[in-house]
């Protein structure tokens, strides 16, 4: 497994976490259009960030990502992935979601990333055109595999300042993956950087001290590792997965049977 080997900066008086809070008023979403009309986020949001790992989990468009974009695009992230430096003209003018959002810093910092697995193509093709690559490992990202180009530059592009990354597991295998839990806590325990992560690993959600914000239809709220569906259901999973598959296939099988 590759650690960081990064040597953290000392830690300032005043670190992270950088941003404090995140909210919206619940007048704001009574519009029935996308994203206004996501149940998590009808009774409004109030996000509290006392810690400087906060995951986001919840099921497939339950608003994670919504929200982690419109958080970016309020730090000035190009909401297709990137800092501050590769903001595309065409998002100069924020969206009508990010307008609706207040964050409270402190201090404030302009310095961060926001990561989405998505757009990463698109991302790596940018810093080809405009990059010397000496920040992300000296070797372009498309000639790196898709893992090993995230954590090119997880290792190389993070130092100080807001992280925000939408399911970075998606091209982490569970070993690159506690890599770059590795790599969170060289930044985060000197307290030089913040994470806000949207995820649904059970593997980085367990991320020790970490808060856990689960969206739902009810709205959004703090768990605890062990109440999330992503951690009951790998574990019963992993101890009896024949009990899924006779769940799963028993439709199948039928069918099969009478034909």
């Amino acid at each position: 497994m590759k650690l960081s080997r990064r040597t953290p900066r000392s830690p300032t008086r005043m670190g992270a976490p950088y941003l404090r809070e995140l909210s919206s008023p619940p007048e704001h979403f009574r519009d029935t259009n996308f994203p206004f009309n996501i149940p998590a986020f009808q009774q409004g949001i109030d996000l509290q960030f006392k810690k400087n790992v906060t995951f986001f989990v919840g099921e497939n468009g339950s608003g994670k990502s919504t929200l982690l974009e419109g958080t970016a695009e309020c730090c000035g992230f190009n909401p297709e992935g990137g800092d501050k430096n590769h903001f595309r003209d065409t998002f100069i003018e924020k969206s009508a979601f990010a307008k609706t959002l207040r964050l409270s810093w402190l201090p404030k910092t302009s310095e961060g990333f926001f990561m989405r697995a998505e757009s990463f193509y698109n991302f790596a093709t940018y810093l080809d055109r405009v990059s010397t690559l000496k920040a992300y490992g000296g070797k372009s990202l498309h000639h790196q595999s898709h893992g090993e180009s995230f954590l090119a530059l997880f290792d190389n592009r993070f130092e100080q300042g807001l992280y925000i990354l939408d399911e970075p597991e998606a091209a982490l295998s569970p070993q690159r993956q506690l890599s770059l839990l590795k790599i969170i806590h060289n930044l985060e325990a000197p307290n030089q950087a913040q994470f806000i992560i949207a995820t649904h690993s059970p593997i980085l959600l367990a991320y020790p001290g970490a808060t856990l914000y689960s969206f739902t239809e009810n709205g959004i709220r703090e768990t605890s590792y062990k109440e999330t569906d992503h951690y009951s259901l790998t574990k019963d999973f992993l101890n009896a997965p024949e009990r899924y598959f006779k769940h799963l296939f028993q439709d199948t099988n039928r069918e099969s049977n009478e034909a």
